[in-house]
């Protein structure tokens, strides 16, 4: 008979310590990771708020320069679709005529004793089939050859029309799918800088905003009127622009926006010269080609400011080292310093 055994006790004080002493483990794994250094971010300054964030709008920006030439050029394919589609249908307009007529004279050779072959295949539910065989031409008359000719380069013409109007639509789906990438971008970049934003107290932000309005009111004091700016143009389109551009301070940042109401930084610029009569390009990388490249000790009001290696921004100079510009979410159309930001170059465009 088998021995009865009595099970052994585990320690309930040793399991209790060992644990306690896993929990303990992984709670400084969690802390510290593998490589023994913590994750927690660390408390960002008012300052490196800050600094973090207008990083956020810069690459926005850029972002959303892209996002505007990705959409000038989907548009421009949409136009050209449209104009493509109108010339198809144009075409097999005069195309069903030019058949019609062949019905005409196939009508009467009918009534003479026969129907022709070429043109019992030209009125045909497939007359692409019928104008490949080439028997078919030799025999019928020289008017007729004549009349099935024209009826098959029209038919290639809407064809070539057709492929084309399907390569363009290609490329416009290519360019949807590139807006669509570009968009996400510009909003996790905003999403981010918002984030940011509300880790500082309404105090701090209170400060920050006071910093940025005392700057924008202290350049625009510095200019006395428009009617300095104005006076000192080169010449009636860049005075106009100028003008425009001083009408819309206080006007609300939303990128993609041309105005009239609202804008973003290209937009105000292309606005403010289409008011002049000047029809710049969408996008500030076009726009910096858009007139002849002056340096910073040339400076004249109306003329176009860049900044940043990559021209992701543009603003309107309007002396005294000033310009008007429309800078990101968190701020309206203002008067700003060109030392606001890294310049990059300038073009007159009148």
């Amino acid at each position: 008979m088998a021995a009865h055994r009595k099970p052994r006790q585990r320690s309930v004080g040793g399991n209790t310590a060992r644990t306690a002493w896993t929990i303990a483990l992984a709670g400084a794994a969690t802390a510290t990771g593998f490589d023994g250094t913590g994750h927690a971010e660390p408390q960002l300054t008012p300052a490196q708020v800050k600094a973090k964030v207008d990083k956020l709008y810069q690459e926005a920006e850029a972002a959303t320069e892209k996002y505007n030439g990705a959409k000038e050029q989907a548009d421009a394919g949409r136009q050209r679709i449209r104009n493509l589609q109108d010339q198809a249908a144009r075409k097999t307009e005069k195309l069903n005529s030019a058949r019609e007529a062949l019905g005409s004279m196939a009508a009467a050779q009918y009534r003479d004793g026969g129907l022709d072959p070429a043109l019992q295949l030209a009125l045909s539910e497939d007359p692409d089939r019928y104008l490949d065989g080439a028997e078919f031409a030799e025999r019928a008359g020289n008017r007729q050859a004549s009349s099935v000719a024209s009826v098959r380069k029209q038919l290639r013409e809407i064809e070539q029309l057709r492929g084309a109007a399907h390569v363009e639509l290609t490329s416009l789906k290519s360019r949807q799918a590139e807006l669509k990438r570009h968009k996400k971008t510009i909003t996790g970049k905003l999403d981010s800088a918002r984030d940011l934003l509300t880790r500082l107290t309404a105090e701090e932000q209170a400060r920050l905003d006071d910093r940025a309005t005392r700057s924008s009111t202290g350049a625009r004091d510095a200019l006395s009127s428009p009617g300095f700016a104005t006076a000192q143009a080169p010449n009636a389109r860049a005075a106009a622009a100028v003008s425009y551009a001083f009408a819309k301070l206080g006007s609300p940042y939303v990128w993609g926006a041309t105005g009239p109401n609202a804008f973003d930084c290209s937009g105000l610029t292309q606005a403010a010269y289409r008011e002049a009569g000047v029809s710049l390009p969408r996008t500030t990388y076009a726009q910096i080609d858009a007139g002849r490249r002056v340096s910073r000790s040339e400076l004249l009001p109306g003329d176009l400011v860049f900044f940043y290696s990559g021209i992701s921004h543009v603003g309107l100079y309007i002396g005294n080292g000033q310009m008007i510009h429309a800078p990101n979410p968190s701020a309206p159309v203002r008067v700003a310093p060109l030392d606001e930001m890294p310049f990059a170059g300038a073009t007159r465009v009148a």
